[in-house]
């Protein structure tokens, strides 16, 4: 044992477990738990309520240094990929860079407002979030936006319990069915069965796109919604979208539209003008601010006129008082499902996204759109990979034929890029969904093109055990879900 009470053999041990790491990742940095350990008497507590199995007499913690400490986060920070760091073709994700002057906006003082203070003290927040539920509508062909849902996925839910409010209140409560296409998000299917209907699946045609017959035979007097992506996830425009949206309207269904594909349309058009009734943004995907992690997010609802009175309370709009009055006020719209998120949604997110959208403004946007859909193209002309469905426009489903398409990403990750979606949609075997968006190079794509087809001609044992060069390599990902470890154990444990 040393002074310090560590035991000296297991130091050893440690440091030889630390070298055979280093040798085989080529970077691996300790947890802070396998560094430099000092032990700290507590002391016993006989007046402690917990019981004597929660309890312990001493702990290690690490004693570490402050420049030890700042490299230790440094280090860490340097193994992890983002959209930072270089293209993030993740297909249907949408992986934007996110501008930092929208950071800079965003941080400004005047954005610092706290939730409940009165209308007549917040009179600039109130006009911004008014503004920005026009851009949105405006973009969207939609009458009415609510900004307080704090995700694409709560939108979607939102827009499914407005819908139900809506047939609910028309006396058609008995519609207990939701039509989705099987290529499209996992989400939708999980939104329509949480919020109680029954899912419909719609099969593809032999183009990747709608059935018609299919759809026909779906629809009933108990269809609620059909939730549709447009573009579809196969990058497909659904040319039938008008005739789709007819069926469903005939039979007194909404038609849903998914928001995940909007940068494919911006300024370009709109899925109010192709019939749809209700639709979710997905801002992080479409206007640029920050993607995944948990949240922040946010995905505000855009409904037609019919449909707006059933929108969560509540809303912004300009107030019908006097010179003396307040300019914005909220209100209750008249049949509101109620609130679903505290004050407006994730407030400082909705700042990124009115900036974003006014610093490009309807030209920004319509070159935002041509820039997503050439990249795309341009991508998909440059791999060796087949790309059954076209024409697309924002993302392409490329097919990694023979070859597993995990095991494609994992190798393409040894050549400094990030991997597209894989597996997904089904549609397409062994599955490369990529989307490179607007923000991207040509110079980065011709890169992005080079690791594509640098794999497509990798053997099969090469793949297998791929990635090399990572500083995690094979992970077991079923395992790490399904049975993740939340706590660190010293290695005796083991």
């Amino acid at each position: 044992m040393t002074d310090d009470g560590r035991d000296e053999s297991a130091d050893a041990g440690q440091v030889r477990y630390d070298q055979a790491r280093y040798v085989e990742n080529g970077q691996y940095e300790p947890l802070l738990a396998e560094k430099d350990l000092t032990r700290v008497e507590i002391g016993d507590d006989d007046d402690s309520p917990l019981p004597d199995d929660l309890t312990r007499d001493s702990l290690e913690l690490p004693e570490l240094s402050e420049p030890e400490l700042a490299r230790h986060y440094t280090r860490l920070s340097q193994m992890i990929y983002g959209i930072d760091s270089g293209p993030y073709p993740l297909g249907s994700c949408t992986m934007k860079y996110n501008p930092k002057f929208t950071e800079d906006v965003a941080a400004l003082p005047s954005a610092a407002v706290h939730p409940d203070r009165s209308e007549r003290s917040t009179q600039g927040t109130l006009e911004l979030m008014y503004r920005l539920q026009d851009y949105l509508g405006r973009i969207g062909g939609m009458d009415a936006v609510t900004l307080q849902p704090p995700a694409g996925a709560a939108g979607e839910f939102v827009g499914i319990r407005v819908a139900a409010a809506y047939h609910e209140h028309n006396g058609e409560g008995h519609r207990d069915e939701v039509i989705i296409p099987e290529s499209a998000h996992g989400t939708n299917f999980a939104t329509a069965a949480l919020g109680g209907y029954d899912v419909v699946s719609l099969p593809s045609d032999d183009e990747g796109r709608v059935d018609l017959e299919a759809l026909e035979a779906a629809l009933s007097e108990n269809t609620a919604a059909l939730m549709l992506t447009n573009p579809n996830t196969l990058g497909l425009f659904e040319r039938d979208i008008t005739e789709i949206a007819e069926m469903v309207h005939d039979v007194g269904g909404l038609l849903y539209y998914d928001g995940a594909n909007l940068n494919a349309l911006l300024g370009r058009a709109r899925p109010g003008d192709m019939g749809f009734d209700v639709m979710h943004y997905n801002v992080h995907k479409t206007f640029a601010t920050p993607h995944g992690g948990g949240g922040p997010g946010a995905g505000p609802v855009g409904v037609v006129s019919e449909l707006a009175p059933f929108l969560p309370s509540p809303r912004v709009r300009e107030s019908e008082g006097g010179a003396s009055e307040p300019t914005y006020e909220l209100f209750d719209p008249d049949h509101t499902i109620g609130k679903v998120h505290g004050f407006q949604g994730n407030w400082l997110v909705l700042v990124k996204t009115f900036a974003y959208i006014a610093r490009l403004g309807d030209a920004g946007l319509a070159d935002a759109s041509a820039k997503a859909v050439l990249n795309a193209n341009y991508l998909a002309s440059q791999i060796e990979y087949d790309v059954p469905y076209e024409p697309f426009h924002h993302e392409f489903v490329a097919s990694a034929g023979e070859q597993d398409a995990a095991d494609v990403a994992k190798r393409m990750l040894d050549f400094g890029v990030h991997p597209p979606t894989t597996k997904w949609p089904e549609i397409v075997p062994e599955a490369l969904m990529t989307e490179p968006t607007e923000v991207e190079s040509k110079a980065t794509l011709d890169r992005l093109a080079a690791a594509f087809n640098a794999v497509a001609d990798e053997d099969d044992d090469t793949l297998e055990t791929a990635p090399d060069r990572t500083t995690a390599r094979r992970i077991d990902q079923t395992s790490a879900a399904r049975s993740p470890r939340l706590s660190w154990h010293a290695l005796e444990d083991e």
